[in-house]
């Protein structure tokens, strides 16, 4: 019998509860939700049963409602007066928003990865290869993942724990985008390629150049999903 889609996030959510300690506070409950989007589990305008996932994590119904308060601030949910709690559909403007900032975190990075750790490097490389064999798999959702981490991975190049939390909450919002393409091989596939070559561009040291091909493959992704956004619309 197949699982529906609610009950393999709840259980997904379950599974995880015993992260959270004594004192678990409605911040680290955010954190499990925003996984589940930033992973693409979670879908625009998907409820959030209120009752279901205090059961799942086991937290009080107070617990649960902060943790909804807060990503109703990053923009993640909303609240939607005797309905219940939703997954935000993002306009485009907030895609229009989103690259902004994505041009200034991402590109600061690249221009810093000179200094950055061989850590910080190897997150590059190891998101890039986890999207390689998420293709071979032809687990398209996967790739998009991949693909997240990827971008985490060059803003994290700055080696700021500032502009870490600024990024998780930014490709949490732009995950929700990504569900605006029909099929997630039609837009992901193309960017495996390019997801290589930056990082060897990274790899190589040539900063300049890893920077000229990120704001061409933002400039083409905005492109992109603004045409599927003005197609549904």
């Amino acid at each position: 019998m197949t699982v529906p889609a609610q009950q393999r996030w709840l259980d997904g959510i379950a599974a995880a509860r015993h992260e959270l300690d004594r004192s678990s506070t409605a911040a680290r409950v955010a954190d499990l939700l925003r996984d589940e989007i930033t992973t693409g589990r979670l879908c625009p305008g998907d409820r959030l049963p209120e009752e279901d996932l205090c059961r799942a994590i086991k937290v009080s119904r107070n617990t649960m409602r902060e943790a909804f308060r807060l990503l109703v601030q990053e923009r993640l949910l909303v609240h939607e007066f005797n309905r219940g709690v939703f997954v935000r559909r993002l306009t485009g403007d907030d895609l229009a928003d989103l690259y902004r900032v994505r041009r200034i975190l991402e590109c600061e990075g690249v221009r810093g990865a000179r200094e950055a750790t061989p850590e910080a490097l190897a997150r590059v490389e190891a998101a890039v290869a986890d999207g390689e064999r998420a293709a071979e798999r032809e687990s398209w959702p996967d790739v998009g993942t991949a693909d997240i981490r990827f971008h985490q991975a060059l803003s994290a190049l700055c080696g700021s724990p500032r502009i870490d939390e600024m990024t998780r909450h930014i490709l949490a919002e732009l995950r929700l985008v990504f569900h605006e393409m029909g099929s997630p091989r039609e837009f992901h596939e193309p960017y495996l390629a390019r997801n290589r070559r930056m990082a060897d561009l990274l790899r190589a040291g040539e900063t300049e150049a890893a920077e000229r091909e990120l704001r061409s493959y933002l400039d083409d992704a905005e492109a992109q999903l603004t045409r599927a956004y003005r197609d549904a619309e």
